[in-house]
C-alpha cells in the first residue's frame, strides 16, 4: 500500500505542470496570441522534461521490482569502478578518486545490478554536496579475511540524526524529488550478492557508504561448485 501511494505521488508531480502548461498553450491558441510560437516552444520543452522524469520514475520502480531476478557471472569489479569514475568525473565541479588495493577484483554477481549499485551510491554522494563547494568522492577497495570491502566517501552535508534509521526504507528520500528507491535498491542488490551495506556520517562533513561482498576467491569457488 505504501509503495502504491509513493508511485501515485511521484506520477502526479510531473502531471500537474504538464496539464497547466497545455492549458496555457490552449488559451494562447484560442486567443490567437501573437507569441504562440514562443509559447509552443516553451511548453514543448516543459513537456519533454516532465516526460523524461516520468520515464525515470517508471525505470526506478521497474528496476526495484527486478532486483530478485539475477544473472550472476564472474567479472572484474575494477573495470566497473574505473568506468564509473571516468563517467562521474566529467563534471568540472566533481572529482572522483579511485584507490585500489588490487588491479583486478573478480566477483560473482549480476554485473548490471552491481553497476546500478555503485551508480546510485555515486549519484547520492555527489548530490549530497552543497553547491557552495566542489564535490570530492573517494572510492576505495580493501580486503579483510574472506570479504571484499568497497567504500564510497563524500564531502557532502551528511545525514541528519533523525533520518539515520530511514535511509534504506524504500519510499524514503532526503531529496526534494525522486522515488526514494535508490538506497533501498542498493541494499537489495548487495544482499542478493550475499553481502552487506552500511554507512557512517557526520553532518556537514560527509558520509561514507561501506559495501562488503564475498572475496574473489569465494566467488570463484562458488562458480566451480555450481
Amino acid at each position: 500500500r505504501e509503495m502504491a501511494q509513493q508511485v501515485a505521488h511521484e506520477i502526479k508531480n510531473p502531471l500537474t505542470p504538464m496539464k497547466l502548461n497545455l492549458q496555457y498553450l490552449q488559451k494562447a491558441i484560442d486567443s490567437n496570441s501573437s507569441n504562440v510560437k514562443d509559447i509552443s516552444r516553451y511548453v514543448a520543452k516543459v513537456l519533454v522534461e516532465q516526460i523524461d522524469h516520468l520515464s525515470q520514475i517508471a525505470g526506478d520502480f521497474a528496476q526495484f521490482a527486478n532486483i530478485g531476478q539475477t544473472n550472476n557471472q564472474v567479472f572484474d569489479l575494477v573495470d566497473v569502478l574505473k568506468q564509473l569514475t571516468i563517467l562521474f568525473s566529467s563534471n568540472e565541479n566533481t572529482e572522483v578518486k579511485l584507490q585500489l588495493h588490487r588491479e583486478e577484483l573478480l566477483i560473482n554477481a549480476d554485473k548490471t545490478q552491481v553497476n546500478r549499485l555503485f551508480t546510485n551510491l555515486l549519484q547520492n554522494a555527489i548530490q549530497s554536496v552543497p553547491e557552495t563547494r566542489a564535490a570530492l568522492v573517494l572510492i576505495a577497495t580493501s580486503a579483510k579475511e574472506d570479504d571484499l570491502l568497497i567504500t564510497v566517501k563524500d564531502n557532502g552535508k551528511g545525514i541528519p540524526a533523525e533520518m539515520l534509521s530511514k535511509i534504506f526504507t524504500p519510499n524514503f528520500t532526503t531529496k526534494s524529488s525522486g522515488t526514494g528507491l535508490g538506497l533501498a535498491m542498493c541494499k537489495g542488490i548487495v544482499e542478493k550478492s550475499n553481502g552487506s551495506i552500511w554507512f557512517e556520517t557526520t553532518e556537514d562533513v560527509g558520509t561514507t557508504f561501506f559495501v562488503k561482498l564475498p572475496s574473489p576467491t569465494q566467488s570463484l569457488n562458488f562458480m566451480q561448485a555450481s
